[in-house]
């Protein structure tokens, strides 16, 4: 993959975790493979709406399926995606936070 498809690849990820909903859905998938009927209420949304959520993680690729009966149950494909999520810390959010309030502030954003 050259430089500009890694970069299509890498933005097609953030964008899949760019949304409260599917990190809570990745937090609550830490805990293991689980299926759309226990996620649903952890997420506190509509089956339809975490649906779409998961189509989206498991198109990019963050997340796998597998059927058992006429359940679907779903895991990350790589616990890897862990260390993306957990690398925004408390103190890399904190000058993000900063740095927002400054923009506004001076008017720049």
């Amino acid at each position: 993959m050259d430089e500009i498809g890694m970069n299509n690849f890498k933005a097609t990820i953030f964008k899949a975790l760019g949304d409260p909903s599917r990190l809570q859905i990745l937090e609550y998938l830490r805990l293991g493979e689980r299926c759309v009927c226990s996620i649903v209420p952890s997420v506190g949304s509509t089956q339809p709406t975490v649906s779409r959520h998961l189509k989206v993680l498991t198109d990019c690729g963050i997340l796998k399926r597998r059927r058992e009966g006429n359940r679907i149950l779903y895991s990350v494909t790589s616990t890897k995606i862990y260390d993306v999520i957990d690398s925004l810390d408390s103190r890399l959010i904190e000058n993000f936070s900063r740095h927002i309030i400054t923009s506004v502030q001076s008017g720049r954003r």
